[in-house]
């Protein structure tokens, strides 16, 4: 239940922060979008149609169709996503200016516009629109659903070159891809660390050194190689970017001719990193 709720707030906050990038930056400095949402904002700039209207009622009619495509669970995120989102944009309308600087409200579209996308995402719902018809393409004819959103929104933005211009599709474009990585760190999270892979012929001497002076887990893997079918241990130990430092003179130390992969982590949660080491530990 508390996680229903917890859920359920995302949706209302990241519908609000994407109709706060639709109102506020994208339509004051003639901006497009891609799904529906484009489709809403080159309606609204030909006829003057609210985009909270037409928002509303093109997302419920592809939801009607393609509703068997999602769960039960998605399909219920989904549509409470679209009665918020048009709700939000409805109330936020008319809230933005345009800007002096277009880049500078082009940047801020795409940031609020992939906080939005990004916390109703990682809810567990979706914004329907692109989505559905991503679904629906993968079904009927094997489309990959990535490559089905991507062609999608491409179509969408570049029918709006023929209504707000070259240089605001560019702009566009620019405000799809901040979005884009805004939204890849909402999901994904912003806590960054490093993997480390060591192969070493001093791996246990190593490892020991880590949990003394370092105070990190490692673990083993046993392995061998291909070519001389040497036994070996595997190091693997994810750590802090600050301390990706110590533990290469660490290594260095222990073994010169160690084999060292760093990797980067987009998000680690468990014990010693989102809460403290047990005394077990």
């Amino acid at each position: 239940m508390n996680s229903a709720v917890k859920e359920f707030t995302l949706i209302i906050i990241g519908s609000f922060f994407f109709a706060l990038g639709v109102n506020c930056f994208a339509i004051p400095n003639e901006l497009g979008e891609g799904g529906v949402t484009g489709v809403s904002m080159i309606l609204y700039y030909l006829f003057s149609w609210s985009p909270s209207y037409t928002n509303f009622i093109m997302n419920g009619i592809l939801l009607i169709i393609g509703y068997r495509l999602l769960n039960k669970r998605v399909t219920l995120y989904t549509v409470f996503s679209i009665v918020f989102t048009s709700v939000f944009l409805h109330l936020t309308e008319g809230w933005g200016s345009p800007v002096k600087d277009t880049i500078l409200g082009t940047v801020f579209a795409g940031i609020f516009i992939g906080i939005g996308l990004g916390l109703v995402l990682r809810s567990g719902g979706t914004t329907g629109g692109s989505t559905i018809l991503a679904r629906m393409a993968n079904q009927y004819f094997g489309w990959s659903i990535s490559g089905a959103m991507l062609g999608i929104d491409l179509l969408v933005v570049m029918s709006s070159y023929f209504v707000i211009g070259a240089q605001n599709t560019m702009y566009t474009v620019i405000s799809i891809y901040i979005s884009t990585k805004v939204l890849d760190y909402i999901i994904e999270g912003f806590d960054t660390r490093k993997a480390v892979t060591i192969i070493s012929q001093h791996a246990e001497q190593i490892a020991q050194k880590v949990n003394n002076d370092m105070d990190r887990g490692v673990t083993v893997f046993s392995a061998h190689g291909s070519y001389t079918k040497e036994s070996k241990e595997i190091l693997y130990v994810v750590i802090n970017k600050q301390e990706l430092f110590q533990l290469k003179k660490i290594v260095q130390k222990m073994d010169e001719k160690a084999f060292v992969v760093v990797h980067d982590v987009r998000d680690v949660f468990g014990e010693g990193f989102t809460f403290p080491k047990t005394e077990a530990s």
